[in-house]
């Protein structure tokens, strides 16, 4: 089957046209867009649709190799942009202040987690230990290290919760504890790669050295050409050339993944005047096109004809690692920092969600599946990431609306320091004692 130009203007029109009516039914049935977007891509890729189709329209059918690359590319330019505007939309004041509490919850929110999807992935695997063994159990465990901001955000926005101690302490874990599952697919896909631990720890310590210093000097620059012409195209052009080039760099010069680089250009360039502005044009590159692919791909892409009755049994452990993984990592993270029980309960629940940065954190680490003659002999954790952002996505609103049960927030002025400050009250103590 060759590449045929004309095949890939049509397979974009379906993805586009899918993915976008699948995102607005999933949306009305209160999950994210996101799980319409992979269960779009499902439907009309080879998996499914493409079996059955009728008449000229068979969904994508079977794409040629070629022309799966090409999909490919535009679905990786598409994780690239999303993690950009992830960088752009963290709050670096928010983090300062945060301090060491947020942080530790964050690691704790990482590390136990992927702890256990790592174990759950070893045991499932069974038969000899192997260096390619663990490093697709790592890659398996390290999908469920990160948080979905957005469902978290916008749960404790609705709830009026945003703005309380606990749920700034929520929204600074969950951005930290994204950066440091990106840290740790580069480190572990560079190991993968053929180096060893200690130069691909210095290779990930020079990257940040080179983004964060480079970055300083083209914030200056930013800065300058905001103030200029400000609002205008040339801004939002001069960020998105940061972000390729970034992404470029972390892949080619440090060998670590290329969304760590584009997360990084996004943090670079995030709390200037014009960033709301750059995110704006980059949320509509990306999601007019690129975005969409990268979602549908993942679906496209899907091959099940090595699915077994035991991997829906690992996706269902994997999904209940996740949930208690970030519960009993963050709830005593933040006991140590002298929130209440049910504070410490509320943080943990608020950082269950997951979304598309575990989905990016498949699309970059998939090297890492481990087959023999071509046959999976390692775990491909498609299914259970499908899982995962489906479930925790439903059970992170409910489970926050119940430990938020018989509470309320009161906002009381300070005025002598012209501030406001935010107050949990419980309405029945007897429901928290310490």
């Amino acid at each position: 089957m060759e590449f045929d130009v004309i095949n890939i203007l049509y397979y974009c029109a379906v993805i586009l046209l899918s993915t976008k009516l699948l995102g607005i039914i999933t949306r009305k049935m209160g999950l994210p867009q996101v799980v319409g977007m992979i269960v779009a891509g499902l439907l009309i890729g080879p998996a499914i649709f493409g079996q059955f189709g009728w008449g000229w329209f068979h969904g994508i059918v079977t794409p040629s190799p070629e022309e799966m690359n090409v999909l490919k590319s535009f679905s990786q330019v598409g994780v690239v942009f999303i993690l950009f505007s992830s960088g752009l939309e963290t709050n670096l004041d928010d983090l300062k202040k945060s301090g060491a509490a947020a942080t530790l919850i964050a690691l704790a929110g990482v590390l136990v987690p992927v702890a256990l999807g790592t174990g759950a992935a070893l045991l499932f695997m069974g038969g000899e230990f192997t260096q390619a063994k663990l490093l697709n159990a790592l890659f398996v465990g390290m999908i469920l290290a990160a948080t979905s901001v957005g469902i978290t955000v916008e749960t404790l926005r609705e709830l009026g919760k945003l703005n309380t101690r606990v749920g700034t302490t929520v929204l600074s874990a969950a951005i930290i504890d994204d950066v440091l599952g990106i840290i740790l697919l580069s480190i572990v896909t560079g190991i993968s790669g053929g180096g060893n631990i200690g130069i691909t720890l210095l290779k990930t310590l020079g990257f940040f050295v080179f983004t964060i210093g480079l970055g300083i000097v083209l914030r200056i620059v930013f800065k300058n050409l905001e103030k200029r012409y400000p609002n205008t195209r040339r801004t939002g052009i001069f960020a998105l050339a940061m972000c390729l080039f970034y992404a470029f760099c972390a892949e080619k010069l440090f060998g670590i993944a290329a969304i760590t680089g584009s997360y990084m250009a996004g943090l670079m360039l995030s709390g200037l005047h014009d960033t709301k502005f750059v995110d704006r044009k980059v949320v509509i590159s990306g999601y007019m096109i690129f975005t969409p692919i990268f979602f549908a791909y993942i679906g496209i892409s899907a091959d099940f004809s090595h699915f077994e009755s035991s991997g829906l049994i690992f996706a269902l452990v994997f999904v209940l690692a996740g949930i208690i993984g970030k519960i009993i990592g963050c709830a005593p993270a933040a006991m140590l920092f002298k929130y209440s029980k049910r504070e410490s309960l509320t943080i943990g629940c608020g950082m269950i969600a997951r979304g598309e940065v575990a989905l990016a954190i498949y699309a970059t680490g998939q090297s890492l599946i481990l087959y023999e003659e071509g046959k999976l002999v390692g775990i491909d954790p498609l299914v259970p990431t499908i899982f995962l952002i489906v479930i925790t996505s439903i059970l992170c609103p409910v489970f926050l609306k119940l430990v938020f049960k018989n509470q309320k927030t009161e906002v009381v002025t300070d005025k002598e320091h012209g501030s406001t400050i935010h107050y949990e009250a419980i309405e029945n103590a007897n429901n928290d004692q310490d």
